[in-house]
């Protein structure tokens, strides 16, 4: 395990952090919610609507996180992206006057494709999978000398994304577990990097992309499969490296959810809430819906919806 990493991602970094970035970003809602409302068992649930948030995930956390805080050069950014992570640094690129290259697989979905361009980036579309636009956009970076900005295996993503924890505990959710998407791992490596063992965070990955249960199986980040209906933003081939010392001492536990569960999640938050949120940000909902996870008698539960980058569906069907 590798303690420094665990040292550097903390919390005094996360506040400087936040308060270099808060300018930039907006404070999103946390919204309270009966767990009866969905038809399970009563319980307190806190919902954090980061889909609320600029360019429409928490992603935009770690965007400004790195254009802030490292020295861009002239030749402006580059970063691949399943589709959020871009339009979030598009986003960010846009608000600054740099240039921003981004680099998505065909996979990812028009939501996003239209948000990075209508930010006026200038976007690659190409390979079938996550792990090919990081290859081009390495390639890129070294050949111009643009900065690379990592979707979460970059201390500075996972600093801006560690702001989701000190936010929610600004607002004064009071919770006792947050259930928190996995894909890469940035997103749930800050904010338990903020916790800190405070209180219980649950990972929640696809069944067809089960990178962190991998990788804490195995030790170390290991190639995973990377597929599913959440696969644009949950599906890298491993979690980060800079996170996976910080899941191993702060994550309680990774829990792994169908692709129909998550559908399933989908519908019952617009219906329950009136939110619609894409796939990879209501696994949090599902793994609590479909009852692989089950909260404790009186357990505040906060739920991460993390964002909101999709194409207008039909969640009454």
């Amino acid at each position: 395990m590798n303690d420094t990493t665990i040292q550097t991602i903390d919390r005094d970094r996360i506040a400087a952090t936040e308060r270099v970035i808060r300018p930039h970003i907006r404070r999103t809602p946390v919204i309270e919610a009966d767990a009866a409302d969905f038809g399970l068992p009563p319980a307190k649930l806190a919902f954090k609507l980061e889909l609320m948030q600029h360019a429409g995930s928490f992603k935009t956390r770690g965007a400004f996180a790195n254009l802030l805080t490292r020295r861009v050069p002239q030749s402006g950014v580059v970063a691949a992206s399943g589709g959020n992570h871009g339009a979030a640094v598009a986003y960010a690129a846009m608000k600054l006057g740099v240039h921003a290259k981004i680099f998505v697989p065909s996979i990812s979905s028009p939501a996003k494709v239209d948000r990075i361009r209508g930010y006026g980036a200038d976007l690659v579309v190409g390979g079938a999978r996550y792990a090919e636009a990081l290859a081009a956009s390495m390639e890129w970076a070294e050949r111009t000398g643009a900065l690379p900005v990592h979707a979460f295996d970059q201390a500075e993503t996972l600093l801006g994304q560690g702001t989701l924890g000190l936010e929610i505990d600004e607002q004064g959710a009071h919770i006792d577990s947050l259930l928190v998407g996995v894909g890469g791992g940035g997103l749930i490596g800050g904010i338990a990097a903020w916790f800190a063992g405070r209180i219980k965070v649950v990972g929640v990955e696809p069944e067809a992309a089960p990178t962190l249960t991998r990788a804490l199986e195995a030790g170390r980040p290991v190639d995973a499969p990377a597929g599913g209906i959440a696969a644009d933003s949950l599906a890298p081939l491993q979690v980060g490296r800079l996170m996976f010392p910080i899941a191993q001492s702060h994550v309680r536990r990774v829990v792994l959810v169908a692709d129909d569960a998550i559908r399933n999640a989908q519908q019952a938050l617009w219906k329950t809430l009136r939110v619609a949120a894409e796939p990879g940000a209501v696994a949090a909902l599902s793994a609590l819906l479909s009852g692989r996870y089950k909260p404790e008698p009186g357990e505040r539960v906060g739920i991460l919806v993390s964002g909101g980058n999709t194409t207008a569906v039909n969640f009454d069907r």
